[in-house]
C-alpha cells in the first residue's frame, strides 16, 4: 500500500470512476423506461421483471470471476472490456424490437456493468493509503450515483423528446467510444508488466479464490451487510419504484422521476458523510448498519400499511430513508478490505458485491410474480413489494448471525497476539473466542 496518494493515483481513479458512472446509468435506465419497455416488447409485469432479474443475476454471477480477473490482469484491461460491453449492450437494446433480443442486450450490458465497481475498488486499494480506503469507497459510490441520477428526470425528458432508439443507441456509442480511448495504452497501477497473464483462469481458480475469501468471517459479514442494505434502494431504482409511484401513489411521470431522484441525491450526499465517519471511527460501522436496517424496516411497514395516495413530501421522505441503504452498503466493502490481504481484495470485494445483487434478484422477481398473480392495480403492488420486505428481514437476521461470528474471530486473534482491524469491547451477547478462523489483516 502506498504511504500517500499521488497525481497519478487521482488520475487513474477519475478514469475508472467515469466508466463506473456510465455503468450505473446503463444499469438504471429501466427505472424510468420500464413501462415503455413493457409496451415496446408487449410483456406483462412478470416478464418485465425478468429484464432486471436477468441483469442482476448475471451481475452477481460475474462478481467473483471479475475479482479474480482484476487481481490477475489489472484494472485497465477489465475496465476497457467493461466499457466496450456496456456500449454494445446498450446499442443492441436501442435497436431491439423483440423480447428475446432485449433480454440478450441486457445480459451483455450486465457483464460489462459487473466489471466496473470491483475494478474501481482495486484501483483505490492499490494506489491510496489504507486509512483513506473507506472514504474513497463511499465517494466512489456517491459519484456512481450521478449515473443513477442521469437515469431519472434527464432520461425521462430525453426519451420523451428523442424516442427509444436514438436515446439508447447514442448512450451506447458514447460509452464504447470512451472504452476505445482507454484501450490506447494508459496503464493503471497494480497491473502485470506484460498487461496480462499467460495462465488462463478456470472454474477451479474461481472456486478456490471465492472459497478463500468466503472463509474469512469479515468477508461473510460484508456479504450480508451488502445483501440487506442494498435490496430496498436497488429494487426501487432499477425497476419497481417508478411503477409503484405511478400506479399506487398516482404521481405523474415527472413527479415519479423527482421522487426517484431523491433516492439518488440523498445517497449521493450521505455517501461521503458515512464514509468519512467510518474511516475515522471503525467501531461505528455496524451500529450504522443496524440503525439503517431498523429505520428502513419501519418505513416499509408504514408505506405499505397506510392507505394512499400519500402526499409528495411523505413519499420523498420515505425514499430518502431507503436511499441510506446505498452508503451503508459500502461498509461491506470496508470489511472485505480490512479482513483480507491486498492480493485478495479484488476477489473478496467481488464476493461482498454479490450480496446486494442476489438480494435484488430475489426481490425483483418476487415483486413481479406477486404483481402478476394479484394484478397490476394498487393492491397488487402493495402485496408485491412485500417481497422486498421479506428479503430485507432475511438479510438483517444473517447480519446479526455473522456479526457475532466475526467479533468472535477478532477476539480469538487478540488472544493469539495478532493485529486486528478494530478494537472491540466484549458484550454479553458475544461468542467465546475460538481458535479458527483467524483474522487476516490487509497488508
Amino acid at each position: 500500500m502506498p504511504a500517500r496518494a499521488t497525481r497519478k493515483s487521482w488520475l487513474f481513479w477519475i478514469i475508472a470512476i467515469t466508466i463506473y458512472v456510465a455503468a450505473v446509468f446503463h444499469r438504471s435506465t429501466l427505472g424510468v423506461a420500464g413501462l415503455e419497455a413493457a409496451t415496446r416488447f408487449g410483456v406483462g409485469p412478470a416478464a418485465l421483471s425478468t429484464f432486471t432479474v436477468l441483469q442482476v443475476a448475471v451481475y452477481a454471477l460475474m462478481q467473483v470471476p471479475t475479482g479474480l480477473l482484476v487481481d490477475r490482469f489489472g484494472p485497465r484491461v477489465i475496465l476497457t472490456a467493461a466499457a466496450l460491453l456496456l456500449g454494445v449492450g446498450e446499442v443492441t437494446f436501442g435497436f431491439a424490437d423483440s423480447y428475446p433480443l432485449g433480454l440478450l442486450a441486457r445480459a451483455v450490458l450486465a457483464v460489462g456493468d459487473a466489471m466496473t465497481f470491483v475494478s474501481v475498488l482495486r484501483v483505490v486499494a492499490a494506489t491510496f493509503p489504507a486509512r483513506t480506503y473507506p472514504l474513497l469507497v463511499s465517494v466512489s459510490g456517491m459519484l456512481g450515483s450521478a449515473g443513477n441520477l442521469l437515469a431519472t428526470i434527464p432520461l425521462t425528458l430525453v426519451l420523451g423528446h428523442f424516442g427509444w432508439t436514438t436515446t439508447f443507441v447514442l448512450a451506447g456509442i458514447l460509452t464504447a467510444g470512451y472504452g476505445a480511448v482507454l484501450a490506447t495504452g494508459l496503464r493503471l497501477p497494480a497491473e502485470p508488466a506484460s498487461g496480462g497473464s499467460a495462465t488462463p483462469i478456470g472454474l477451479r481458480d474461481v472456486l478456490r479464490g471465492a472459497r478463500a475469501a468466503w472463509r474469512v468471517p469479515g468477508t461473510r459479514l460484508g456479504f450480508w451487510v451488502h445483501f440487506a442494505t442494498m435490496v430496498s434502494p436497488t429494487t426501487l431504482s432499477l425497476l419497481w419504484g417508478y411503477p409503484y409511484l405511478v400506479t399506487v401513489q398516482h404521481l405523474s411521470a415527472v413527479d415519479a422521476g423527482e421522487v426517484l431522484a431523491v433516492l439518488v441525491v440523498v445517497a449521493l450526499v450521505a455517501n461521503p458523510v458515512i464514509g468519512a465517519l467510518t474511516s475515522r471511527r471503525r467501531e461505528l460501522r455496524m451500529p450504522i448498519v443496524g440503525g439503517t436496517l431498523s429505520v428502513v424496516a419501519v418505513v416499509w411497514t408504514l408505506l405499505l400499511a397506510l392507505p394512499g395516495p400519500l402526499p409528495f413530501p411523505a413519499l420523498a421522505l420515505a425514499f430518502a430513508v431507503f436511499a441510506l441503504g446505498t452508503p451503508a452498503s459500502s461498509i461491506g466493502f470496508a470489511l472485505a478490505r480490512d479482513y483480507n490481504p491486498v492480493h485478495r481484495v479484488g476477489t473478496a470485494t467481488g464476493v461482498v458485491n454479490v450480496g446486494g445483487f442476489i438480494a435484488t434478484t430475489f426481490a425483483a422477481l418476487g415483486v413481479g410474480l406477486l404483481v402478476g398473480a394479484v394484478g397490476t392495480g394498487p393492491a397488487g403492488y402493495r402485496i408485491g413489494l412485500l417481497a422486498v420486505v421479506a428479503v430485507l428481514l432475511l438479510g438483517s437476521w444473517r447480519v446479526v448471525v455473522w456479526l457475532r461470528r466475526a467479533r468472535a474471530a477478532v477476539f480469538a486473534a487478540e488472544v493469539r497476539g495478532e493485529e486486528v482491524p478494530v478494537q472491540l469491547r466484549r458484550r454479553r451477547w458475544d461468542h467465546d473466542p475460538v481458535p479458527e478462523p483467524a483474522v487476516t489483516v490487509a497488508a
